[in-house]
């Protein structure tokens, strides 16, 4: 018989990729964390773990019992959430995982907002893109994901998650102040500005993959001359004249003064989504949490704007 947190140890290895990442989010020390596994290795009678090079990773064995303790990991979630609802407070360990522009335009205020309402709340946060996020929700490692889906109505998730939308969020086009598009009215029609230069995220990123659907037939894509993953550089990189960009309002920060925001049609424009467990419904927790949430993105009871939505409306008037 083998002991099951030790096996969560393990688990967390399996989900993080490495003892150290594992550890900090089990709270625990590397050391700490390589002793509990020495004693799993021990327990199993065989090896669980291999050493690569400054890493480790699992073998057969240790994935087939990462893999395997997934489900009994899962129930002991369940019962602690079971548990939380019987003693009805708001307390305990909370994870928020969100993607960049989330991260820096919603957490703040939603953070800041549990901590004043709930001080017997550990309020932890991360910084990971959806597709991250909702695996490490799935998995158990975090206990909310707030993720975007650009174009799309609603995201398809399995039936163990479940998720709630937050606000919608559209893009501009950011545009250099001596640009020949920087005086025409808007909103300014996407085909007029797709022979120009853009400056867009890389592959895969928001933006890149439907610009370049949306701009198929002019020139190829040569015009994509630069990338970048923050929404700060490429405002510099279109500032320095380097072409247009898209710019989502949600988390666009200071404009620099030589560049105009224009509106384009068709706008793109993405939902922003907060997910959680279903098993979790309950938890008094996440019931704080998305109330938090819905306190800061929505209207407030005078009628007024929350800020992060206020900071959204601001923008198009840029």
């Amino acid at each position: 018989m083998f002991d099951l947190l030790r096996a969560r140890s393990l688990h967390a290895v399996r989900v993080h990729g490495s003892i150290t990442r594992a550890a900090a989010h089990l709270h625990v020390t590397g050391s700490a964390l390589s002793q509990q596994l020495a004693k799993l290795e021990r327990e199993i009678g065989q090896p669980l773990l291999v050493r690569r090079g400054r890493g480790v990773e699992l073998t057969d064995a240790g994935v087939f019992l990462a893999d395997g303790t997934a489900d009994l990991l899962d129930r002991m979630a369940r019962i602690e959430a079971a548990l939380a609802v019987r003693r009805g407070t708001v307390a305990g360990r909370l994870v928020i995982a969100a993607f960049a522009t989330a991260t820096r335009a919603i957490l703040p205020a939603v953070l800041r907002e549990l901590r004043r309402r709930y001080p017997d709340l550990a309020i932890e946060s991360r910084e990971n893109e959806p597709p991250d996020a909702l695996a490490l929700l799935d998995q158990g490692a975090i206990d909310l994901a707030i993720i975007d889906e650009w174009f799309n109505p609603a995201p398809v998730l399995p039936d163990r998650l479940r998720y709630r939308k937050l606000l919608e969020d559209s893009a501009d086009l950011a545009v250099p102040a001596a640009h020949v598009l920087a005086d025409l009215p808007e909103p300014l029609d996407l085909a007029e500005c797709a022979p120009h230069r853009w400056i867009t995220w890389r592959s895969g990123e928001f933006g890149h993959d439907w610009l370049r659907r949306a701009v198929a037939g002019y020139r190829g894509d040569e015009r994509f001359h630069h990338t970048a993953s923050e929404h700060q550089s490429i405002l510099m990189l279109v500032e320095a004249g380097l072409g247009i960009a898209l710019m989502p309002r949600l988390g666009r920060g200071p404009v620099p003064s030589d560049v105009r925001i224009k509106a384009v049609a068709p706008a793109p424009t993405r939902a922003l989504y907060v997910v959680w467990r279903a098993h979790d419904d309950a938890r008094p927790a996440i019931r704080a949490a998305l109330e938090a949430l819905d306190a800061t993105l929505r209207w407030d009871g005078a009628g007024r704007l929350s800020e992060v939505t206020a900071g959204i409306e601001r923008q198009k008037d840029l």
